[in-house]
């Protein structure tokens, strides 16, 4: 949203989205079929059930183990099956179950090694940890997933909003918008083509503010937040481009 990027193809956004989400890359995603190594870290009925004494021995050693199947289809918008394949990429990068603030920034730092993707991680890593534990669990995992690839227009708005308010006091000021924006400019690292100039992150606040602050009183709320964004085009085609990515 900040700066409004390019609209892309949903080709290349499932490519890229599923690449930068650090549980569900496509190495990480074993079919259906896999040997009975990998079954040990599925979803079975009526929960996540042991198949054998292997997996049951394997599934203790777990530091925390997610909700039944069954509650996370009921709160999420995810079949069984797509549960299932997202389980076993998250369980392949994160064996105990839950996944901190600093394994969440090396995961992400794979995907960005010409800059210094560590702060924007950590704004990332604080939007899924919902109830502020210092920890993200599949269930938050997949519950910001559900919202981000499944929710309606207004879910998808109000989540990127909890994301850029960083304090979470209910408006974004031009210091944290200016604090993503330049997150994000590390991020992206100086060798980019064309080059980023310095000042640029500072003008995309001014823009953003422009478009967004209604009452000019030098802060967003969630409701102009919406307004605006809902009226923006290019914005609303970006929010639909997540439709059916996986």
């Amino acid at each position: 949203l900040p700066g409004n990027p390019p609209v892309q193809t949903k080709k290349a956004l499932k490519q890229r989205f599923l690449k930068l989400l650090p549980c569900c890359r496509p190495k990480s995603i074993p079919s259906l079929s896999e040997s009975k190594t990998m079954a040990s870290a599925t979803l079975s009925s009526p929960g996540f059930l042991a198949d054998s004494v292997e997996d049951e021995f394997e599934l203790s050693t777990v530091c925390h183990r997610p909700e039944g199947l069954e509650q996370l289809q009921e709160q999420t918008k995810f079949t069984r099956k797509e549960l299932q394949v997202l389980y076993r990429g998250f369980k392949n990068e994160c064996p105990s179950g839950i996944v901190n603030e600093e394994n969440f920034k090396q995961i992400y730092s794979q995907f960005f090694p010409q800059g210094d993707s560590s702060t924007y991680a950590t704004f990332l890593f604080n939007a899924f940890d919902t109830d502020h534990d210092g920890s993200v669990s599949f269930e938050d995992f997949v519950s910001g997933l559900s919202t981000i690839l499944r929710g309606t227009i207004d879910d998808r708005l109000n989540w990127a909003f909890n994301l850029y308010d960083l304090n979470k006091d209910g408006c974004i000021t031009k210091e944290e918008m200016l604090d993503i924006m330049k997150s994000i400019y590390d991020m992206m690292g100086k060798y980019t083509y064309p080059a980023m100039r310095e000042e640029a992150p500072r003008e995309h606040v001014e823009n953003f503010f422009q478009k967004m602050d209604r009452n000019k009183d030098g802060v967003v709320t969630i409701e102009e937040f919406l307004e605006s964004c809902q009226k923006d085009e290019n914005i609303m085609r970006s929010m639909q481009l997540f439709d059916s990515v996986i």
